[in-house]
This record gives structure tokens, C-alpha cells and sequence, in this order.
């Protein structure tokens, strides 16, 4: 195992201590368990526990608590029913070799959704109080952290406001969860490249909208276009923005990098209407360590699709938590359908995604110190 430079456990345990861990009576059987974890469907299997604790208008938040996964008492006139004032974040645990496990830049995720719950309105959860509930269900369901290379535990932290109440204003109650699902790799079969269907009638936002932050709107504002995409077979939707229908924006859960012959790099710029995404924020570093430039610019459609058809355009991919880096193969819309090269996995591609899941699985060195031991 390479050498790591890593947080303080310490701090973060003295964090998770923030956290009354309530007792469980009915946890999974250790068979159970296990057998959920060997074969997870992502998004459908849940540890044990779960991280809560509540806010009010002019106490704050309290009443941080570990508790059994169990069913949300919420009220029909709940505003998030109504208004979806909610946001949410996605991060995952790490098993290491040495039986140790860690979290990957959490500190990056509790500032975006800062920044998330300003945009909606919401009230802020501290640093230390995201990543202190993070850890202190990590810790609780340490044996829910996969061991086998890829496998993770996907952490979901989340808030809403839940006061019974159908006007329209700053919510007075608000809830904060994190709950955790066990994954397996995002390509089963290996890393495959997909074809992307470019989205030029509907959008998940515009300017001034909510792009940046993370909410459940923008992905339900994704889903036509997505199966849009579906229907033409295509695996993912890319959107173009919404003023002028001329750049590419991101997909529908994911940034995009495009490689060029020369070697630099090109990202959409983030303009507002794109999620800063932290796997984005880490591949453009890997690749400046690398020597590479990276250009956040505005990308036109058609510019990209000229370059991809001329060879100025070697590799594109998309990155997010879930995959790491999702090679793109084809670009295809109702009025074109090309390939990208030869439309395989292409090599700095490749090298990218196997040098940040080195360090998050702790095989390589952490130079940039984005690893969190948490026990």
C-alpha cells in the first residue's frame, strides 16, 4: 500500500463524536449483510443506521443522532412535497488493504452543499457537522464498506425543509439525513464507452436557474431529455444551454472533459448552470500533475463535433462520483451521429480514472491530501 498523507483521524473522530449513536435492535444478519453487499443494486440496499439531526427557526440545528434506518415520519403538507425545497450530496467510503477506511475530499462536498442549501433557500449545515455525520455512519456501519477492489459504500447526506405548511417561503423546520448504499462498480463488465444523445428542445437549467446546486429539480428536469436519449439508443443525455442552444453544457449527472492532439485539456466552464462537480475539480488537478493543460472555456456543439470529425479531438469523457470517468464514444441528435475516434476508451482517459481511484482505494500516493482516515 502506497504511503498516505492523510487528515487527522483524530479530528474526524472527535467529529463523529458530535453523533449520539442510538442503539439498533434489528440489525442485518451477518449473512444477510453480506449477501447484500456481494451483489448490490445501487441505490436499492441500505445499511443498518443513519445520521439525522433537525433545525428551527431561531434554535439552530440539534439533536444530532445516529438511529436505525427506518421510514421518515413526515407530514402530507410537508413544503418539500410541494416546493422541493431540498439538496443533497453524494460521496462514498473506501475499504484500504489494511482494513482502514476513508472518505474522499468530504470537505469539498460540505461546501458545495453550503452552497446548495443557499441557493434554495435552506440553512447551512457546517464542515464540521457534515463531515462528522459522514463518519459517524461510516463508523456505525463499518461492516457495510465493501472489501473487494471498486466496491464501495455510497453515502447520500440530504436536508428538506419539513414543516406542514403550503405557503411559499423560508422554511421554519428542516431535516438533515445521510444514509448509506452499498455499491458495486458503475461497469460490471469493465469501463465501456457510451453514446451520448445531444438535448436541444428541453433543458435541466438555465441562466440564473439552479444548476450549480445540487437538487433533486435538476434531475427531474434531466429525465426527458434522458429518455429521449434512451429512445433514440443513446445510455446518457448531454443538454446544451438553454439561451442559445449553442454549448454543450454537462449530462445529466455528470461533467465532461473533451482531449485534444496536442494533449490539453477542455471543460465547460462554470458558468452557473453546471454542477461544480469535486471528481471534475480533482481530474483537472491529476491532469495538470501530469503536464497537461486544462482550459475551462465555453465548448460550442458544433466546434466540438468539426474537431471530433477532423482528429483535433482525440478522447472525451465524463466524470462523477458513481463512475470515476465514463468514456465517451458517439455524439448522436436528430440532425447528426458521430463517432469519437474510434470510438473505444481512450488512453489519458483511462490513465486518469486509474490514478484517482488509486489514491482513493489507497494504492498510489496522495499528493494533494484529499484522503479522510476515518477509522
Amino acid at each position: 500500500m502506497a504511503e498516505q498523507s492523510h487528515h487527522d483521524p483524530t479530528h474526524t473522530t472527535t467529529l463523529a463524536e458530535a453523533f449520539t449513536v442510538l442503539p439498533n435492535e434489528n440489525p442485518a444478519s451477518d449473512a444477510k449483510r453480506q449477501e447484500l453487499i456481494d451483489k448490490p443494486a445501487f441505490g436499492q440496499v441500505f445499511s443498518d443506521n443513519m445520521a439525522h439531526m433537525s433545525w428551527t427557526k431561531g434554535e439552530g440545528w440539534s439533536d444530532r443522532r445516529i438511529e436505525p434506518y427506518a421510514p421518515l415520519k413526515m407530514d402530507p403538507g410537508a413544503s418539500v412535497l410541494h416546493y422541493a425545497q431540498e439538496c443533497f450530496e453524494g460521496l462514498k467510503a473506501y475499504h484500504h488493504d489494511d482494513g482502514s477506511l476513508w472518505l474522499f475530499r468530504p470537505d469539498a462536498n460540505a461546501e458545495r452543499f453550503q452552497n446548495s442549501a443557499k441557493r434554495l433557500y435552506l440553512p447551512e449545515v457546517s464542515v464540521d457537522d457534515f463531515i462528522g455525520s459522514v463518519a459517524a455512519l461510516v463508523r456505525r456501519d463499518a461492516a457495510w464498506v465493501p472489501t473487494r477492489r471498486e466496491y464501495t459504500l455510497y453515502m447520500r447526506p440530504f436536508m428538506f425543509a419539513s414543516e406542514p405548511f403550503l405557503g411559499v417561503r423560508a422554511p421554519e423546520e428542516v431535516d438533515y439525513c445521510v444514509i448509506a448504499s452499498p455499491s458495486g462498480p458503475y461497469f460490471a463488465g469493465g469501463v465501456k464507452p457510451v453514446s451520448i444523445w445531444v438535448e436541444d428542445q428541453w433543458f435541466r437549467t438555465g441562466p440564473g436557474g439552479t444548476g450549480f446546486a445540487k437538487c433533486g429539480g435538476n434531475y427531474a428536469a434531466s429525465l426527458l431529455g434522458e429518455y429521449r436519449g434512451i429512445d433514440n439508443g443513446c445510455e446518457q443525455v448531454c443538454f446544451v444551454d438553454a439561451a442559445t442552444k449553442t454549448y454543450l453544457e454537462e449530462l445529466g449527472g455528470m461533467n465532461m472533459f473533451t482531449v485534444h492532439k496536442d494533449g490539453h485539456l477542455e471543460t465547460p466552464s462554470l458558468t452557473g448552470n453546471i454542477l461544480p462537480g469535486v471528481t471534475r475539480r480533482s481530474l483537472i488537478q491529476l491532469a495538470q500533475d501530469k503536464g497537461h493543460d486544462v482550459v475551462e472555456t465555453m465548448i460550442k456543439l458544433d466546434d466540438l463535433l468539426d474537431q471530433i470529425r477532423s482528429g483535433e479531438v482525440t478522447e472525451v469523457f465524463a466524470c462523477g462520483t458513481a463512475a470515476i470517468i465514463t468514456p465517451i464514444g458517439r455524439f448522436k441528435s436528430e440532425k447528426f451521429d458521430v463517432t469519437v475516434a474510434d470510438g473505444g476508451s481512450g488512453e489519458l482517459t483511462m490513465q486518469l480514472r486509474n490514478d484517482l481511484l488509486g489514491i482513493q482505494l489507497g494504492e498510489v500516493e496522495d499528493p494533494h491530501n484529499w484522503m479522510w482516515k476515518i477509522c
